[in-house]
């Protein structure tokens, strides 16, 4: 049973990765450049909402539950769920129907042989602004280990954390329209939203994991006295502080998912080189959250993992911050027409030599 659980994990995985890169090319190519922000912000309102109506149906399912699992039917409804957002995948218009002159170009520009596509890939992961986001794509999964095993896993009973769990995507839809909103505004250029956005990520990020400091200092005498998931949402007095935390922890997910994403949408309007830049950062997110969940694995005192947690996402909005200060009023996408003008160059000088 357990080699089948692991194998369904990574089948899931793979499945995942392919849906996340192409989902991020559209999202960031779509739009006009005015308007990524709220792309990014419908996106994530979207994709929480099912992570959100999930754990209500758990939360229901599990209401009188006095076990420490969720029930079978649970797995059952999550089932039917994704099955039925997987059939909406099959309407997905292609770029060639977007009315969208940018984008038009951009296809127009991808016509590459595999040989152009790998040189395209290696140069755009070559720039030093792509570097120096890398920081920041490691860290947007490496919070989830400790938030949802130490803070909501060891803290409160089944029914809450299915609760906490429903609270936690709605506040990520609220992050999410948050930083779409910012990152759109229309009163600053794209260089004064950029660097609005990572002081926002700055100051929520600083407040939220102090904020999580003095939890964990409450919790660490709970476990002491060997009290772990015995809260629950009816104890007003004990429940309301660890809750709000959670749901700050899942607002601030998507306040760094978000300006990741808008982020990579500034460097290129091209979707092939959008493509590689979100799987560049679903790459390093996923090998972030991998490091977190072993640590967790290796049972690290939840302290540790906070300070990890918080002294990595500092660390990287500072290496990021080049980037982030460099960002243009427009996306130039000379770079990838030179790269075509020289391949049709060679094309010609290629025929004329043979004849």
């Amino acid at each position: 049973m357990g080699a089948f659980v692991i194998a369904s994990g990574a089948i899931l995985g793979v499945g995942a990765s392919m849906l996340w890169v192409v989902q991020g090319a559209i999202m960031t190519t779509y739009v006009a450049e005015s308007q990524k922000g709220r792309a990014i912000a419908v996106f994530w309102i979207i994709v929480n909402l099912g992570g959100g109506v999930g754990s209500l149906a758990s939360f229901g399912l599990n209401f009188h539950s006095k076990s420490g699992t969720v029930s079978d039917s649970t797995y059952i409804a999550l089932m039917v769920i994704m099955l039925f957002g997987w059939g909406l995948g099959l309407f997905i218009c292609s770029p060639k129907r977007i009315h969208l002159a940018q984008l038009h170009a951009a296809v127009e520009s991808e016509k590459h042989s595999w040989k152009a596509t790998i040189d395209i890939a290696v140069k755009t992961m070559a720039s030093w602004r792509v570097f120096c986001m890398l920081p920041l794509f490691f860290c947007a999964n490496v919070f989830y280990s400790y938030q949802q095993n130490q803070v909501n896993g060891m803290t409160f009973n089944i029914r809450t954390r299915s609760l906490n769990g429903s609270l936690y995507w709605i506040a990520q839809m609220l992050g999410g329209l948050l930083v779409g909103v910012i990152l759109d505004l229309p009163f600053l250029t794209r260089p004064m939203r950029a660097r609005v956005g990572w002081v926002v990520l700055f100051v929520t990020g600083m407040s939220i994991w102090g904020g999580g400091y003095a939890f964990q200092k409450w919790q660490d005498r709970r476990l002491a006295a060997g009290l772990k998931q015995d809260i629950d949402y009816t104890q007003g007095s004990r429940s309301t502080g660890p809750i709000f935390l959670y749901i700050f922890y899942g607002a601030y997910d998507a306040l760094w998912q978000g300006f990741c994403y808008w982020l990579i949408g500034t460097e290129s309007n091209s979707t092939s080189r959008a493509a590689i830049l979100v799987g560049a950062y679903k790459t390093f997110q996923a090998t972030g959250g991998a490091m977190a969940w072993r640590i967790n694995a290796l049972h690290k005192s939840p302290m540790t993992q906070l300070g990890m947690n918080w002294g990595l996402s500092m660390g990287a909005l500072v290496i990021g911050l080049p980037t982030v200060w460099t960002v243009t009023t427009r996306t130039n996408e000379k770079p990838v027409r030179e790269q075509e003008l020289e391949m049709k160059i060679q094309e010609v000088e290629s025929q004329t030599g043979k004849e």
